[in-house]
């Protein structure tokens, strides 16, 4: 970057009034942005970064000092003094000025330090494009929001696994199963997402700082010591796609969006069992609405509510997705910007479903006798019926559904409940299908008994509570081992912040020590 004409000034605290001087970032365009471009497009921009990524910018700077440093650009008196104004910003203290900073971050501070600074430093930001830079600032705001994401999982798959309920397909009574094994199911989704959520971060673990714009540096920075002071993993091996490539916004958008599809199904669950016709759960009062007209209704429109959120997670996936689509492959506004502009939007949406449906399942209750009714009036038993006539009775299994089938048209046409058994009726289907048999009264009622039906499943995985039970443990030790999995990855990434900042502590020190030593270089 060019040296800029501004006149240096003395070091000001940040408690006293500052009137910064017009400077020329550029001899190419000669005005400053447009107001409408300010209102619409920058000011927006400004406010976001400023609010979500300041901190990164900061940190993302000082590890620049460092490797000028390292280079022989700047001094350590440079360094130290640099540092201590950056230290200084706040979102209070930084102003968007289309007549100082063009009303861009990196501009603004670039321009809050050179007005503040009288310490010899021609060589800050020389060499140094703002494309790698902006880009990596965008990763880091993949961490706290998959924390929260993780902590919302892990208190969702932690809840109701000993209540029993009724289990459709097709939207018709089908088996009994129970709300753990329900339940496992929606943390098995959960889980699944957090396990992808973490290989994705992993594979985009790469830091783009010195890429430059699209090519590479001139100087030869120390890319692998800027990207693990950064907490990345290793610096992005390719400057084009560091600057130019996005695609990690798709595949997080994508992974949320698949998740938020998964959970909308349950919630859609969740809104007809808490309807009148079934009546299976029940929300408390301070999660529930009301009728302006119909004073018997008790609403849980806030099920509504969450899988309206869980939508716009996909609609923004397609936002990203249409706004990079077709684009040229390099460094784009319209990519860096205005295709991910609804990223904060993303997070903040899938955080507030997370977080209220945790809520939902933390305060939900199942009416264990609504659901026992419901299971004990529908027919649930049949496919056990039929395995009884085909493992006992040596009937083809074709058949044994047919007769079955035939047994309970009757028993319904007969007004007769599913544990009203008639043996004799039966009897008497199989022998017009030519088939004599000797199952005991016992043996049928227990095809129909709701209990039996829960319990006699025996593969792993199924609806068993010792099957349920046995998965709830493997779940545990999956979600225990992700987490611990996020946090290594956390704490890296506060000890980076936390080691460039004592770096700069230690430099300071050491130049303090010089400077009373009359030995300052």
């Amino acid at each position: 970057m060019d040296e800029l004409p501004a006149e240096p000034v003395k070091e000001q605290s940040i408690n006293k009034p500052h009137e910064p001087k017009q400077v020329t970032l550029t001899g190419r365009i000669q005005a400053p942005p447009d107001t409408l471009l300010q209102d619409l497009l920058l000011n927006p921009q400004f406010t976001y970064e400023l609010h979500h990524l300041l901190n990164w910018y900061i940190l993302i700077e000082k590890v620049q000092l460092l490797e000028h440093e390292r280079l022989g650009l700047l001094g350590r008196e440079a360094v130290v003094k640099i540092s201590a104004v950056l230290d200084q910003i706040t979102p209070e203290t930084l102003l968007a000025d289309p007549q100082i900073n063009m009303a861009d971050m990196a501009f603004a501070i670039e321009q809050y330090v050179e007005q503040r600074l009288t310490v010899e430093r021609h060589c800050w930001h020389v060499d140094r494009s703002r494309n790698d830079f902006q880009a990596c600032e965008q990763l880091f705001t993949l961490a706290g929001c998959l924390f929260i994401l993780v902590q919302a999982v892990h208190r969702l798959a932690e809840k109701y696994i000993d209540v029993v309920m009724p289990g459709y397909t097709h939207y018709q009574a089908a088996q009994v199963i129970s709300p753990a094994f329900y339940l496992s199911a929606l943390s098995e989704e959960v889980l699944g997402a957090v396990e992808r959520l973490l290989l994705i971060y992993d594979n985009i673990n790469a830091c783009p700082l010195g890429a430059g714009s699209m090519a590479g540096q001139e100087l030869l920075w120390d890319r692998e010591r800027m990207a693990h002071l950064l907490g990345f993993a290793q610096p992005q091996r390719h400057a084009l796609l560091a600057v130019a490539s996005r695609s990690w916004v798709l595949q997080i958008a994508a992974e949320l969006s698949t998740l938020a599809v998964a959970l909308s199904r349950f919630v859609t669950d969740f809104i007809a069992w808490g309807s009148s016709e079934y009546g299976f759960i029940d929300l408390p009062d301070e999660l529930a609405s009301i009728s302006s007209l119909m004073p018997q209704k008790k609403n849980f429109t806030i099920l509504e509510r969450i899988r309206g959120k869980l939508a716009h997670v996909s609609s923004f996936y397609v936002d990203f997705l249409l706004g990079q689509r077709s684009t040229a492959y390099t460094n784009l506004v319209e990519v860096s910007k205005e295709a991910g502009s609804y990223l904060f939007s993303l997070w903040s949406e899938m955080q507030a479903a997370l977080q209220l449906l945790t809520m939902v399942i933390e305060r939900m209750q199942f009416r264990e006798a609504q659901m026992r009714a419901s299971c004990e009036r529908e027919y649930l038993g049949g496919s056990s019926i039929a395995n009884l006539l085909t493992l006992q009775g040596k009937i083809p299994y074709r058949t044994a559904q047919v007769i079955t089938g035939r047994y309970i048209l009757l028993s319904l046409e007969q007004d007769r409940q599913p544990t009203q058994v008639d043996t004799a009726l039966l009897h008497t289907l199989c022998q017009q299908y030519g088939y004599e048999i000797t199952i005991a009264q016992e043996e049928l009622q227990q095809t129909c008994d709701v209990d039996q039906n829960l319990r006699k499943k025996q593969t792993a995985g199924s609806v068993s509570p010792e099957a349920v039970r046995v998965l709830l443990v493997r779940q545990a030790e999956d979600i225990k081992l992700a987490h611990s999995k996020w946090e290594q990855r956390r704490v890296s990434l506060e000890k980076a912040y936390r080691d460039v900042n004592a770096l700069m502590v230690t430099f300071r020190e050491e130049w303090e020590r010089e400077q009373r030593a009359g030995k300052v270089v």
